[in-house]
């Protein structure tokens, strides 16, 4: 048995959406008293040794492609003093940030906005605690709850929930055949790897045409006035993300009721339409910023900005002290070989398998014909009868939950919603268990 008492909730990852629940958690527990509809009792494991997020790519320079109004807080809850406007105030920049005239941070600072609302909850979640196991707890012939076995050091701790919450983040997309090491970093390393390399580099390689890709080829042509570099990507040039109001309604809250309703012929025409919003896209003012680079490289004479579009990395191999990358022109099928210090996959992510933990208990959990959990309205995995308790999903819900599930555009709405469904459920009666599925 678990040495803790039984948790109404535990989130796996402490990122940015869970960090959100949590918050949600902790405003619902203050403003009720014990009983029906009670204080929630919620745990977080995560296996970073602190908080941290996309730290890799924490450029001085590169701000958030979202509002500030977009925080863990605001749009559940105006009045939050967990909100982006309550940090500014706390660390004495609310009038410097209000002149600059802007809705979008740099993202070093949005990040210490983040860590700081994380510090108010180090209560509510235990560091460098690895989840290796999620094994069911049977009474009566249904599953009511759940044992999560985390790894801290040598140790291991069973924790006893009701429900789960998974908000495991993303990990990196590399292309088919593509491997890390040494010298082929993915962007999500990028400023870690950078201070280690202990060197005067003379050429970069960065595979990608989004905006991590750009703002990785700019961060490197700044950081290393001497070293060519390359950018590598299948289109014809950089494209600029669709930030105008109508199509940002996209993310709006009421966009994730219109997707879930649809059709899925519409779910896929609406992801097609507005992939221009996010996916293989660049901000405006850097793609023509890297053009006024190459442009000016072009006219004196001095081309240390080089792009290769429509092409692609044919083969990479480490050389000892580099990487050897053949890149092929798609078009003519002319090959360069680009003797490289770094290549850089930005690339992009992709959701981690958010059921992966699950074990023997992920066959309870339904899926469609292309093999994605079925997920309710509520972000709930729709499950067998057998299994009563919830798992519900932060991410990994883009096929029935819209293009706005890996961003943080909704997080703050999104949580509101779980934090509901998981109290809803705890205080309505059922015969065998407090817990079931619709």
């Amino acid at each position: 048995m678990p040495a803790n008492p039984v948790y109404d909730v535990i989130g796996i990852g402490f990122g940015p959406s869970n960090l959100a629940l949590a918050i949600a958690i902790a405003e619902h527990s203050a403003g009720h008293s014990a009983g029906h509809d009670g204080p929630v009792r919620g745990l977080f494991l995560e296996r970073q040794p602190d908080f941290g997020w996309h730290r890799g790519m924490l450029i001085e320079d590169a701000t958030m492609q979202v509002s500030f109004l977009k925080d863990l807080v605001t749009m559940r809850n105006p009045t939050s003093e967990f909100s982006f406007l309550s940090y500014l105030y706390s660390v004495g920049r609310l009038v410097d940030f209000i002149n600059q005239k802007s809705l979008f941070p740099l993202r070093v600072e949005f990040h210490d906005y983040l860590a700081w609302a994380a510090t108010r909850l180090a209560h509510a979640v235990r560091y460098d605690h690895e989840v290796i196991a999620v094994d069911p707890v049977t009474e009566h012939g249904v599953v009511g709850s759940f044992d999560v076995t985390a790894r801290h050091g040598a140790d291991t701790t069973t924790y006893r929930a009701r429900d789960l919450v998974f908000g495991m983040g993303l990990e990196p997309r590399l292309p088919d055949g593509a491997r890390l090491s040494d010298r082929v970093w993915h962007n999500r390393d990028l400023l870690a790897r950078i201070e280690r390399l202990g060197e005067t580099p003379e050429r970069f390689a960065v595979v990608g045409a989004g905006q991590s890709a750009a703002e990785v080829t700019k961060f490197l042509h700044d950081r290393f006035p001497h070293a060519q570099v390359c950018a590598v990507f299948s289109r014809y040039g950089y494209s600029p993300s669709d930030d105008s109001p109508f199509a940002n309604r996209v993310f709006d809250p009421e966009a994730v009721d219109q997707y879930f309703t649809a059709p899925e012929h519409v779910k896929e025409m609406i992801l097609d339409y507005h992939a221009n919003t996010n996916y293989s896209v660049v901000d405006t003012d850097l793609i023509e910023e890297l053009y006024r680079r190459t442009y000016q490289e072009k006219v004196l004479g001095t081309p240390r900005l080089r792009l290769f579009n429509v092409s692609r990395v044919a083969e990479a191999v480490e050389t000892g002290d580099g990487v050897r990358a053949t890149i092929e022109s798609l078009t003519t099928r002319e090959k360069t070989v680009l003797d490289c210090d770094v290549l850089v996959y930005a690339t992009g992510y992709r959701p981690a398998d958010p059921l992966r933990l699950l074990g023997d208990l992920a066959a309870l959990c339904r899926r469609d014909d292309q093999d994605r959990p079925v997920v309710a309205r509520d972000y709930r995995v729709d499950t067998d009868d057998e299994l009563r308790a919830g798992l519900y999903l932060q991410g990994s819900t883009e096929h029935t939950h819209g293009i706005s599930s890996s961003l943080l555009s909704t997080t703050a709405v999104r949580a509101g919603q779980i934090l509901r469904s998981i109290t809803t459920r705890r205080d309505t009666p059922l015969a065998l268990s407090a817990w079931s599925r619709p």
